[in-house]
Parts: C-alpha cells; sequence; structure tokens
C-alpha cells in the first residue's frame, strides 16, 4: 500500500528530504520556441517527473516554471527518484534532435523545514535549490546530511566538493557529486576528491568501479550505466559476457516431434489456451493434436498452440517457435529500417515475460543477486539487461540447456506469430491484446497488469505487446543495416546499450508493435523492464 504523508490543518515543523529541479537553459529555449519547448516540458512531467515520484513515495509541493519541488520522508526514496528522473530524461533525449533536449539539475537536502498544506519553506529548501543551481546538467548535487544517511545504501560513487558558502545560508554545506558511473568514480577517486568512506566499502567501489571500467561503460559525460534504484545494492560486479548460444543455423523446417531428444515432455494445455479468442479457436487449440494454421502463415510454420514445455518442473513454460523466414521491420521509424527477410531456424521462446516467483527462485537459490517483492504473477521488473542475463545462465546451468536472452529476431518473429499487420493481431487496436496506456481493456497506470492477462498469439505467445518492455541479447544500432539475414543476434564485447521490444504499460500503442524498438543502458535498472527468455533446440 503506497504510503501517504500525514494532513496538517496548521503549518509545522518536521525533517523531510526536499529535491529542487529545474531545466537547463529553459529560458532560450523559450525564445527559440515557446510552444514547442512548453510542450515538451509538460510531456516530461506527464511522462517520467510525475509517474517517479509516485513510484518512490515523493510529494510534489509545487511546479516552478521551468522546475519542481518535492519532498520526501526517506532521503534515500529521494536520491533515487533523482537518478531514475536523470537517467529516463536522458535516454528519451537519445531520440530527440540537440536543440529541444531538455536537461534538469537536481539537488537533494535533508533538513529541518516548515510544513504547509500547499507550501514548504526554511533553510532545508533553500539549500536545495542552491544544490540545484550549483549541479552540472543531467547532475544530481546533495549535501552532507543526505550523503550520511545514503552512502553504503545505493551502487554509486560520490564526488566531494568539498565545503561551501552558499548564498544566506549561514554555515558552509558540504557538497557531493552523486556518480551514477562506476568509470566517473574511479576518476574521481584519482583525482583524490572522493570522501574517504570506511575501508571495507571504499575497496568494494574500488573493484566495482574497476571491473565495470574495463568492460567499456561509458563516462560521467554520456549516460549512467550502473546504479540501482529500486533494490538494494550487489556488491559483486556481473560481468558483461557476448552472447555465443545462437540458435543452430539449419533450412526451414517442421517444429521438432515432442519425442524429440533435446525437447522436454510437453504439458497438458491450460483451460483456456487462447483466452479472448473465438470459441471454435479455442476448441482446436484444446487439442495437442491440431496445429493451428493461420491464413498467411506458410505451411511449414505450423505449431501446436496450446502446447507448451518445460525442463524442470519449476521452470518457466516454453512454446516451440518453427524455422522459416519472415519479413522483419518497418517503414514506422527510421530505427526499424531497411524491411529485410531473416530466415530463421526452430528455436523455443518463453510463453509469457519472466514472473516475480520464476526470479525469486533464481534469488532463492543464490543464481540472482536479489529477490524482488509483489505478487508471483506479475512479470519480474525493475531489472537491468545485466540482471536478465544473470538469471538466464544460472537457468542454463540448473538445466543443461542452452538458455540465453532471444535475439532481435527470434522475438520480433515469436511476436509476428506469421502476421506482417501493424499488431500481431491486425491492423486496429483491439481491446484486451495488449497492456498500455491507450490499448484499451484492463489498465492499472501504476504497474502491468500479471503475466498471461492477455490474448495469445497464434503460435501461443502471450504478453508480446505492453506489460514491460523486454531486454533481448542485441547490442543496440540505430538500424538494421548490415544486420545478419539468420536471425542471430548483434553483439559487441564492450556494449553499452541494448535493445528492448514490447513496449510497457506506461507506453502508448505505438510501442506495443511487433516491430518497434527502444534501448537503454545495459547495467541500469529501471521500473518498466523485465525480460522473457529463449533456448536453442
Amino acid at each position: 500500500m503506497r504510503e501517504e504523508f500525514p494532513a496538517h490543518p496548521h503549518p509545522h515543523r518536521r525533517l523531510a528530504a526536499i529535491l529542487a529541479a529545474d531545466i537547463v537553459g529553459y529560458s532560450q529555449m523559450m525564445g527559440h520556441d515557446e510552444e514547442g519547448t512548453v510542450r515538451r516540458l509538460k510531456q516530461v512531467r506527464r511522462e517520467i517527473v510525475d509517474p517517479t515520484l509516485e513510484e518512490h513515495y515523493g510529494r510534489l509541493i509545487k511546479n516552478t516554471g521551468d522546475g519542481f519541488l518535492a519532498m520526501f520522508d526517506s532521503p534515500l526514496e529521494a536520491v533515487r527518484c533523482a537518478i531514475v528522473i536523470q537517467q529516463s530524461v536522458t535516454a528519451r533525449n537519445t531520440d530527440v534532435p540537440r536543440d529541444e533536449r531538455l536537461q534538469y539539475r537536481i539537488g537533494v537536502n535533508l533538513g529541518d523545514v516548515i510544513v504547509e498544506p500547499d507550501d514548504v519553506f526554511g533553510d532545508g529548501v533553500n539549500i536545495a535549490a542552491r544544490l540545484e543551481a550549483l549541479a552540472t546538467p543531467g547532475g544530481v548535487y546533495i549535501s552532507g546530511g543526505v550523503y550520511e544517511q545514503i552512502k553504503n545504501k545505493l551502487v554509486c560513487g560520490y564526488q566531494s566538493l568539498g565545503d561551501e558558502k552558499l548564498k544566506n545560508i549561514t554555515d558552509p554545506v558540504r557538497i557531493y557529486r552523486v556518480l551514477a558511473d562506476p568509470a566517473a568514480f574511479t576518476r574521481a577517486t584519482k583525482k583524490r576528491r572522493l570522501f574517504l568512506m570506511p575501508a571495507g566499502i571504499a575497496t568494494a567501489f574500488a573493484l566495482v568501479a574497476a571491473g565495470l571500467y574495463s568492460a567499456g561503460f561509458l563516462p560521467i559525460g554520456g549516460k549512467p550505466s550502473l546504479v540501482s534504484v529500486e533494490q538494494r545494492p550487489q556488491w559483486v560486479p556481473v560481468p558483461l559476457v557476448t552472447v555465443t548460444n545462437q540458435p543452430a543455423r539449419a533450412p526451414r523446417a517442421e517444429p521438432p516431434a515432442s519425442n524429440n531428444a533435446d525437447a522436454a515432455k510437453p504439458l497438458a494445455p491450460s483451460a483456456d489456451p487462447m483466452p479472448g479468442a473465438p470459441a471454435s479457436d479455442r476448441a482446436l487449440a484444446s487439442d495437442p493434436q491440431v496445429a493451428i494454421l493461420t491464413p498467411d502463415l506458410p505451411a511449414a510454420r505450423m505449431i501446436q498452440s496450446a502446447s507448451g514445455f518445460r525442463d524442470c518442473e519449476t521452470c518457466p513454460e516454453m512454446i516451440r517457435i518453427p524455422g522459416g523466414s519472415f519479413r522483419m521491420g518497418s517503414d514506422e521509424d527510421p530505427s526499424e529500417q531497411p524491411i529485410r527477410t531473416v530466415t530463421i531456424s526452430p528455436f523455443a521462446i518463453g510463453l509469457s515475460p519472466i514472473s516475480v516467483a520464476e526470479w525469486n527462485r533464481c534469488a532463492a537459490a543464490k543464481g540472482c543477486n536479489f529477490a524482488l517483492d509483489g505478487s508471483d504473477i506479475a512479470p519480474a521488473r525493475n531489472l537491468s539487461w545485466l540482471d536478465a542475463k544473470q538469471y538466464v545462465d544460472w537457468l542454463a546451468k540448473l538445466t543443461g540447456k542452452p538458455y540465453r536472452l532471444p535475439s532481435e529476431a527470434e522475438w520480433e518473429d515469436a511476436a509476428r506469430a506469421g502476421t506482417s499487420t501493424r499488431f500481431w493481431w491486425g491492423r486496429e487496436l483491439e481491446s484486451g491484446k495488449a497492456n498500455c496506456k491507450d490499448c484499451g481493456g484492463p489498465q492499472d497506470p501504476k504497474v502491468p497488469m500479471p503475466v498471461g492477462s492477455f490474448a495469445r498469439n497464434a503460435f501461443g505467445g502471450a504478453d508480446f505487446g505492453g506489460g514491460v518492455a523486454q531486454w533481448v541479447a542485441d547490442c543496440w544500432l540505430p538500424n538494421y543495416r548490415d544486420a545478419p539475414s539468420d536471425g542471430s543476434p548483434r553483439t559487441a564485447e564492450n556494449c553499452r546499450e541494448n535493445v528492448l521490444r514490447g513496449g510497457s504499460w506506461r507506453s502508448n500503442a505505438a510501442s506495443v508493435r511487433p516491430a518497434s524498438r527502444t534501448h537503454y543502458d545495459t547495467g541500469v535498472r529501471y521500473p518498466a523492464h523485465g525480460f522473457r527468455i529463449a533456448r536453442s533446440l
């Protein structure tokens, strides 16, 4: 249940974490394009700032023209919120022309403030505002009081900027710059400007920084790399490993028979294997001996959509995807071009994204670094690409099967299920087919719907549209030029950003198209990101 701030009819004092933020160069942007700048600012507030404040139990005190002021009970949540806002805005800016990019400066202070029903006053607020004015574009500056409360609780670095005399503040304030990127932490340490922490923590930070820096993460001038903004910190670095378990290249073939030596025994079909489909289709699907053939699906690509399998009793349920060719991409966005024919070998993919219960089995077995809260049937989320890779490596070791993340091509092929229309179900939106903010049907604006809440496609797969955006194996490249035609992933040893597919419950309908693709930093956790698994057959 969401924590609420107590209501007081009269002004009162309390200890609170105050977050102050404003846009860099806002007046100049308004001079060039007043209407466009206001429109973009409102969109960022609506899509990033407001939901992020809510997720971190923050109370928006007021909007201040191009900035805002917020109050938190917890300084840890205040800093987490600041980091997520900066990361989200940075990710958004990658697709925005340089002269239209909005960048926040953020300051966070912990202090005694005077709280009124609709405003907050006092030096605690003033110090936060002064820190914000000093912060670098895209940066987060915190006071010494905040640092003392959070210094061992987030996987990030802190660069001490010393004691500063702030305008209209009696005593000097010690200021720290939050370094979400371990590479920046390393540089700051070399400059001997990092505040001296207890030896054990300093050593742990140094090990994390050295390992991740050698793996090629971005310096602080680019996008942030590895920071836990929702989970407890994990001090064991997860190495970046190039995905090498690719599907065997083979000619088009029928799905392997259930008695194949590499295939597990199929499970009995569910009571309603195709929820939302016509009764006739569901009747066919309930018979595991009947193969459902979609109208525009080649004969070589038949699949028993009601039949799934597991490699162990508690393993995620998988569906088989037959080998064959399909047209990958679209003309809706340059990143989805050029459209081309891709030929894929048979493989298996998760029936739905990994759930909280499935993730927590990995955590209980010490294969994953932390457990997730929430309903067992909710999709596992707030996961980085490295987290997803850790899970599939654990599952592969547990079962002896070649589990991995799907390639972009495999994901799109499984999502399209033999179709070539804008959505897997047709050209227009239909209620009950996807979980996004304007997709119709059941929708909770705060969290994604449970896995399997929406209709399955012709291959028997669920939740390919919305819910959680799903990590795939590929390193991010801005288009498909020179992409392989055999469905294998595009990887790089020092990949800094990976691809996400399917959109999330926060996305609009355009993002739940099978062709839609986006990207995010490899080591950054974000509340709307999850994954589904694949394996070679």
